[in-house]
């Protein structure tokens, strides 16, 4: 690995996030544009954006990463990109938003390029550049979002929501030319056989609780078929639970969950993945009205900005490009107030996200003031993306990386996906009296929730990682750095 350098390696992994940190939120203005130019519902829309990509990104990811961990990190990352692109290309040509909604079913791989590239980072990189790595890829995954909206909203009011993928295919493709060029393959292996029933089980479980939670607000959450998803996740789940307390090589370590340190990151992202999507949701929709409401309805509206989509990623953009500076500060937070991989940067990541939030949901009559609380919850956003890669590094041992990533970037996207029905949620719960449009207090609500659960995480996290001096239950040390390995693997 040292025959590669560095400087390339993590440019080819700072274009492999890019590629799926743009497409996360490109997509999002066009919902609107594909009901128009494909005949589709509002439901159908929201699937071929975000739902079905979410759906299978949280099915497929843990098994992603546990193939990298036995297969080689750069061989999976490099199949993973390839079946990313074709979804891509697919997507160029769909006819309908049936072939839309599979083609990004297919390109819910690209979840699990996130864990590997983290991995990767540490393997990869000398050890005085692994921090620097880190804070660069997870800073870009929520840095491009803000730019994902903008590049999206200038395509679809100029072009066609076609000419989204096209661009995504060429980033992509650029991603996958680079990670072949300079990335090199892995040298830690998790060998073992692969895990089918542990495989099936938590797919199952994970696609019953990601689907209860999409279709939620459309069947009722009290609705026989919502209680029936998460019935069957829950059963499912304890079955995957069981099933890998007694195979060989089970697909997720269980010793891997009960370290401290892992518990905490899981937690910290959940918190982390739901404060997000409430905000990528809310903040759009406020500064877009009363624009697009009929006008005796528009009349009624006195909150909300009147810009386009484009105008309302304008107002997001210097938040999201703050990320990318916010996160090359965690790791000189780690050493001044902790240990390495400590959880300190992540407490006062998700601490600032509450307080801009709850800033928002007391002052967002006018743009300037969302823009600037949007800059303090940005800055929280940096610290707690760069803080969960290190805290799960230094918690699980190299040959297991890929997989203990894999989970913690399963349990932001399960957060993502509760937020954005939050945020739906509240703001379907609080209309203008005769109307569809979201009244004020129902912004103020939901701003209100994302800031109470980041700021739950904020003073939650601390009291889990505290424990007594000495050794923690889960076998490492008081300080994170000394972790269990099998014999003959080096770290």
């Amino acid at each position: 690995m040292s025959r590669t350098s560095p400087h390339r390696i993590l440019v080819a992994l700072g274009a492999v996030v890019l590629s799926y940190g743009l497409m996360q939120t490109m997509l999002v203005p066009a919902i609107g544009d594909l009901q128009v130019r494909l005949h589709a519902s509002p439901a159908a829309a929201s699937w071929a954006v975000l739902s079905g990509l979410l759906l299978c990104s949280a099915v497929v990811t843990p098994l992603i990463g546990r193939l990298a961990d036995r297969y080689g990190k750069r061989r999976v990352l490099l199949a993973s990109l390839g079946v990313y692109l074709a979804g891509a290309l697919g997507a160029i040509v769909a006819p309908n938003v049936g072939v839309l909604i599979a083609c990004r079913v297919v390109q819910g791989t690209s979840l699990a390029l996130l864990p590997l590239s983290f991995a990767i980072v540490r393997e990869a990189l000398p050890p005085r550049l692994v921090a620097h790595g880190l804070a660069v890829t997870a800073g870009l995954v929520t840095g491009t979002a803000g730019v994902g909206l903008l590049v999206g909203g200038l395509l679809v009011d100029h072009t066609s929501w076609r000419w989204l993928f096209v661009v995504g295919s060429a980033i992509i493709a650029t991603a996958l030319a680079l990670t072949a060029a300079y990335v090199p393959e892995s040298a830690h292996r998790s060998p073992g056989r692969l895990d089918v029933p542990g495989t099936v089980l938590l797919g199952a479980g994970l696609a019953a609780l990601m689907l209860g939670i999409t279709q939620g607000p459309a069947w009722g959450w009290t609705a026989p078929p919502t209680l029936g998803l998460f019935a069957a996740a829950a059963l499912t789940l304890t079955g995957f639970v069981l099933v890998e307390r007694r195979v060989a090589d089970p697909l997720v370590d269980l010793a891997l969950l009960r370290r401290r340190r892992l518990a905490v990151a899981h937690l910290g992202a959940l918190a982390l993945g739901i404060n997000q999507f409430v905000l990528y949701v809310l903040l759009p929709r406020l500064a877009e009205l009363p624009a697009g409401l009929p006008p005796d309805v528009a009349r009624l509206v006195h909150h909300g900005f009147g810009t386009s989509v484009t105008g309302a990623a304008l107002i997001l953009l210097p938040g999201t490009l703050l990320t990318m500076p916010a996160s090359w500060t965690a790791s000189w937070l780690d050493r001044r107030l902790g240990s390495a991989g400590s959880a300190a940067p992540l407490a006062i990541g998700l601490g600032l996200a509450a307080l801009g939030a709850g800033a928002i949901a007391a002052w967002h009559a006018t743009a300037g003031a969302v823009l600037g609380w949007y800059l303090v919850v940005s800055i929280g956003y940096g610290l707690a993306m760069a803080a969960l890669p290190r805290l799960v590094n230094h918690a699980s041992p190299a040959h297991q990386s890929g997989a203990a990533n894999g989970v913690n970037t399963v349990a932001r996207t399960v957060g993502g996906a509760i937020g954005a029905q939050l945020a739906a949620a509240t703001l379907a719960a609080d209309t203008i009296a005769g109307t569809a449009a979201p009244a004020d207090r129902g912004f103020t609500l939901g701003f209100a929730l994302a800031a109470t659960i980041a700021a739950a995480g904020a003073v939650g996290l601390p009291l889990a990682r505290r424990r007594r001096r000495g050794a923690d239950p889960d076998g490492s040390s008081g300080s994170g750095s000394v972790v269990r390995r099998p014999a003959g693997v080096r770290d």
